[in-house]
């Protein structure tokens, strides 16, 4: 019996002297660096295109990358990452050479873009969103925008602030969230007339509205959205910017713990106004004012048909 206890003993040292190399070597390395693609594309600038691009950057880019009271994209420090993935920042992606991106081809910025790898080989922490399945036109029309006068993607000289990762982000990034692959073929966007499909590809490749509104972020499935734990039945931890913690909603069709009950009119000034009884929305959720009507009766119509999740979310601020 003296022996077996011995033997299990130093099992139990091995095992945590492993434990504790492992856990040094992903603290000391840190997220890690992976060598790019080349990809070599050149975006055809249209009006039309930068148009877009502002509408789609104006929902997706602008919160994070504008500080506060400022006008340009040069950065600034995320208060709404949740506490447990570390400090973060935003970087500048102003059209300045030093400072922002005003040296990235197209090429890298698409590759940037769908699979979070920069030039230089750095990976893009989990709070920075990847677009897999973007269109390969709306990609197009954001690189458009970039390029563009638009007053906030003017060169800005701003130093961009080197994140603060914690264990658990270098530890997601070591085996969970690594680098998605760089798509085969074009990416299509849909054909309007069917809503549903449509809407589908809003709400998984334009919006990025499923990271979000899942059961949690470190449970994201990026390459296949719908197989998502929770998908969009909400319940994930976001923060406003005074970092005070709310709980997402669910966004099913759940007749008493989704938007079953919500007529389109109701959804519609949600999504679009931020008007949602005497309350109205909360940050980190932002009105989307510059969806179309198609766009709003797509993403309704997919959402009648995502599978109902009962799951009574606590939306107080905590």
């Amino acid at each position: 019996m003296k022996k077996l206890l011995k033997v299990l003993l130093g099992i139990i040292i091995v095992i945590v002297v492993l434990a504790g190399t492992a856990a040094a070597v992903i603290a000391i390395r840190g997220i890690p660096h992976y060598e790019p693609q080349k990809v070599e594309v050149k975006v055809e600038i249209t009006p039309q295109r930068v148009e877009q691009g502002l509408k789609l950057a104006t929902h997706l880019c602008l919160a994070c990358h504008v500080p506060l009271n400022g006008v340009q994209m040069s950065g600034r420090e995320l208060n709404d990452v949740p506490e447990e993935f570390g400090t973060a920042y935003s970087s500048n992606i102003t059209k300045d050479p030093d400072h922002g991106i005003g040296k990235w081809t197209d090429g890298e910025l698409i590759y940037f873009l769908r699979t979070g790898v920069k030039p230089n080989g750095d990976f893009a922490p989990p709070w920075m969103p990847k677009f897999a399945h973007m269109s390969e036109e709306d990609l197009f029309s954001i690189i458009s925008y970039l390029r563009s006068d638009h007053p906030t993607v003017q060169p800005s000289t701003a130093v961009s602030v080197k994140c603060e990762p914690s264990f658990l982000t270098k530890f997601l990034c070591q085996f969970a969230f690594k680098p998605l692959a760089y798509p085969k073929e074009e990416i299509k966007t849909p054909d309007t007339t069917d809503l549903a499909v449509y809407g589908h590809y809003l709400v998984a490749g334009r919006y990025d509205c499923y990271p979000c509104h899942s059961a949690n972020f470190k449970t994201i499935n990026i390459n296949e959205p719908d197989k998502t734990p929770g998908f969009l039945g909400g319940g994930n931890t976001l923060m406003d910017n005074e970092r005070r913690k709310i709980h997402s909603a669910n966004i099913t069709t759940d007749q008493e713990t989704g938007i079953g009950s919500w007529t389109f009119e109701q959804f519609s000034d949600a999504l679009r106004y931020g008007k949602k009884g005497e309350t109205g929305l909360r940050y980190p959720m932002m009105p989307y004012t510059r969806l179309d009507d198609t766009e709003v009766k797509a993403i309704w119509a997919y959402l009648q048909t995502v599978s109902k999740i009962k799951n009574k979310v606590d939306r107080t601020l905590f």
